[in-house]
């Protein structure tokens, strides 16, 4: 049973880092950078447990908006985003509009691996589908966004500080709206649970759609491949 739960834990992880990485069509990023990336989501867990713990001595609410959106997706976005800076902002392997995205991507699933792992032990083979289906790949899509902004504040100096929080708070959003959507039918009666449901499955297939058409953008725009952005005119009319 161990083996069992512990395959459904990380198999979804898996398959969402293979079909990334195969998306970045022009140049691999080196596994060694992608490990440490996947590495450092999973050291966001212990920093995000000390943020939430951190908050909460500060002020704290027993509401689903806060649980969603300041425990969940406020805390474990902001962890997600200083790792993802400290990992490749600095890295000369960050030369590409796609490469934001399969970092934050690793950054993100690496995160969603050790959770996933500790709720499918405590909630077994149903939790872990559910999870499979919906938590794991809501990781990966709040990472898309992330990483698209990423990029956007690396090749476009300009707007940086705009992009960098475009990408954190649009992860935030989108991880706090999953959340509380989730959350909100263990506190509402039966006849709101049904519409809740439907609006869910709706944002959650927005969601997707948001999040591929960011993966497509960045693939067309990292066939202009950044040899050195420090050296582009951006006010020349590029491609970017």
């Amino acid at each position: 049973m161990g083996i069992i739960l512990l395959t459904l834990s990380v198999l979804p992880v898996v398959i969402l880092m293979v079909y990334i990485y195969r998306q970045d069509k022009y140049e691999k990023e080196p596994l060694g950078l992608l490990i440490r990336a996947f590495i450092g989501g999973m050291v966001a867990i212990p920093l995000d447990l000390a943020l939430v713990s951190l908050i909460n001595n500060i002020v704290y609410s027993d509401t689903v908006f806060y649980s969603a959106f300041i425990e969940a997706g406020f805390c474990e976005e902001l962890c997600k985003f200083v790792i993802l800076f400290l990992t490749i902002w600095w890295n000369k392997n960050f030369n590409e509009y796609l490469d934001g995205i399969v970092y934050a991507t690793f950054v993100g699933l690496g995160f969603a691996c050790v959770e996933n792992i500790m709720y499918v032990f405590e909630g077994g083979i149903g939790t872990g589908i559910v999870r499979a289906l919906l938590s794991v790949p809501g990781h990966f899509l709040f990472g898309v966004i992330m990483g698209y902004f990423f990029s956007l504040a690396k090749f476009k100096p300009k707007g940086r500080f705009g992009y960098l929080m475009a990408g954190l708070f649009g992860a935030v959003l989108a991880h706090g709206l999953f959340d509380w959507l989730l959350m909100i039918t263990d506190t509402v009666s039966e006849l709101w649970m049904i519409p809740i449901f439907i609006l869910f499955i709706w944002g959650d297939i927005k969601l997707w759609k948001i999040g591929l058409k960011y993966i497509r953008n960045h693939q067309e725009n990292s066939q202009f491949k950044v040899p050195d952005y420090k050296q582009i005119d951006w006010n020349a009319g590029d491609k970017f």
